[in-house]
């Protein structure tokens, strides 16, 4: 834990969307901030996790700081945008100023900060990270759906709807629950890839946890075009 005299970047998880899914820690340490960034995709005009943390930031004392994210898969930041934001938090952190930067879900599990992070250990390792974990979407959705994640001695297995089909096809192949993500784009190819291996009956689609237009569908046939959303996923598990 750093001093309030040492600068420190928090990786602050903010859960799903639902503004009372913020856990104790990253509440009191986004309150406590001297400044806080709120990422959005290059595309996005509205940042999920802002609107869920408004009720705690103080604009009038904190820096609110909007920035734009490459919301790119390439192992390398080809334009360098990573790069130069990692610089300037490392100046911020080594002024002493309390950094927040925040992240739907948790800042370890396929978020926008493991981008930063991976710039920020490369150019300066010496500034303090300290992560503060979130709610997971996938937990989230497992809670609203009411379908466990594991039990016994089963598996649990969370793989990208982006994976290639044989990577889908040994995930659906275990004894336990699977959790599609990335599904919005994929969807046909996925309700197909589900029916070829007679296990449609077992999914369950989720959108928008704890946000407007939440909805879960145990149907996939019922699953309309406008129900597509990026914040949604797919639970499979065997019937019981």
């Amino acid at each position: 834990m750093t001093s309030a005299a040492t600068g420190c970047l928090y990786g602050i998880g903010v859960g799903p969307g639902d503004p009372e899914l913020i856990t104790l820690k990253g509440a009191r340490l986004l309150r406590a901030a001297d400044i806080v960034l709120t990422p959005v995709g290059a595309r996005s005009e509205i940042s999920i996790a802002a609107a869920a943390v408004a009720t705690l930031l103080d604009p009038v004392r904190q820096s609110i700081v909007e920035v734009v994210c490459p919301m790119q898969s390439d192992e390398v930041d080809r334009d360098g945008r990573w790069s130069r934001l990692a610089a300037e938090i490392a100046v911020m952190v080594q002024a002493g100023q309390q950094v927040a930067f925040i992240t739907l879900g948790d800042p370890m599990f396929y978020s926008t900060f493991l981008y930063l992070l991976r710039e920020l250990r490369t150019l300066t390792p010496t500034v303090p990270v300290e992560i503060v974990p979130g709610i997971s979407s996938v937990y989230a959705a497992a809670g609203l759906a009411g379908i466990p994640l594991g039990l016994n001695d089963e598996t649990f297995c969370v793989v990208p709807a982006t994976a290639p089909e044989a990577d889908l096809e040994a995930a659906l192949a275990g004894n336990g629950t699977v959790v599609l993500l990335k599904v919005y784009r994929a969807f046909d190819r996925l309700r197909a890839l589900l029916q070829r291996l007679g296990r449609e009956q077992d999914a369950v689609y989720v959108r928008r946890i704890g946000l407007s237009g939440e909805a879960v569908i145990r149907d996939l046939d019922q699953v309309r075009r406008e129900d597509l959303d990026y914040m949604s996923l797919l639970l499979v598990r065997k019937q019981s």
